[in-house]
């Protein structure tokens, strides 16, 4: 775990996690952005004010966190001291499709023994070759947040997106890193370009454009963590060049790309 402000970053051995991510927040507010993996967060120190599908959520020490993927959200840190928080990044394969809307509905859950579970996950992932450890208490840790999502009262209610909305995002997937006119989705879509970005807007909290910037740093994240060097990352998930990259990033992520891809625990 860092102990200043900056992040630490890495991808384990272990399979289901894409991603550890541990950060240390004074002044950084991350935009609106989506990731393609569950995002599992624990906060250590503060709390974090966010929104996800128009609805404003809170994370603080005692909490566990379980935000879908593809569902914008962002981050603010509410105090003056900042925030320490410690995220896992979870392949999509652990949780299914139909349990996105329950986790959009509620994503805090209020679980002590989990809470720690997720710490114990934390470091046994920082102690080299304790990856069955790992992997077993990640089964643990699904398992029972498999159980608070599928418990729930509202276990019938779907978050009700908009199908526009959610056909425009699957484009902007398919078009990840070659992009698309905002013309030639209205075409395909049979709608108004400028009825796609209100409605995009509407739904997910950020515009189209916003959001396929946001994929396209998710995708850095992962190629810089595999050594790749950031020149190459850019026009590999679909930037300009690298100083396209590094602004993007760094208003996303709140670091440089180098910076990031150096960074372990």
């Amino acid at each position: 775990m860092i102990t200043s402000s900056g992040v630490a970053a890495w991808r384990p051995p272990v399979p289901g996690i894409v991603e550890a991510y541990h950060a240390h927040l004074v002044e950084h507010s991350y935009p609106m952005h989506a990731h393609d993996s569950w995002t599992l967060l624990v906060v250590d120190e503060g709390t974090v004010r966010y929104d996800l599908h128009r609805h404003e959520h809170g994370a603080l020490g005692s909490l566990v966190t379980l935000l879908p993927p593809h569902v914008p959200h962002n981050g603010t840190p509410v105090t003056p001291r900042g925030l320490k928080k410690r995220v896992l990044y979870l392949d999509p394969s652990r949780f299914g499709d139909d349990l996105v809307g329950l986790a959009v509905g509620a994503p805090t859950i209020d679980d002590p023994p989990l809470r720690h579970h997720v710490h114990q996950l934390h470091e046994s992932l920082m102690v080299p070759g304790e990856d069955l450890e790992a992997e077993s208490r990640l089964a643990l840790i699904v398992e029972r947040l498999r159980r608070h999502l599928t418990g729930r009262a509202e276990a019938a209610r779907h978050a009700g997106y908009s199908e526009l909305a959610v056909r425009l995002r699957e484009l902007l997937e398919e078009h990840l890193v070659e992009g698309i006119t905002l013309r030639r989705a209205a075409k395909l879509l049979y709608a108004h370009p400028a009825h796609l970005v209100r409605v995009f807007s509407g739904e997910f909290g950020t515009p189209p454009h916003r959001y396929l910037i946001g994929r396209r740093v998710d995708l850095a994240r992962r190629l810089l963590l595999d050594g790749m060097a950031p020149r190459f990352v850019a026009t590999s998930v679909g930037f300009y060049d690298q100083a396209h990259l590094a602004r993007h990033f760094r208003r996303v992520i709140g670091t440089s790309p180098g910076r990031f891809g150096r960074s372990r625990w």
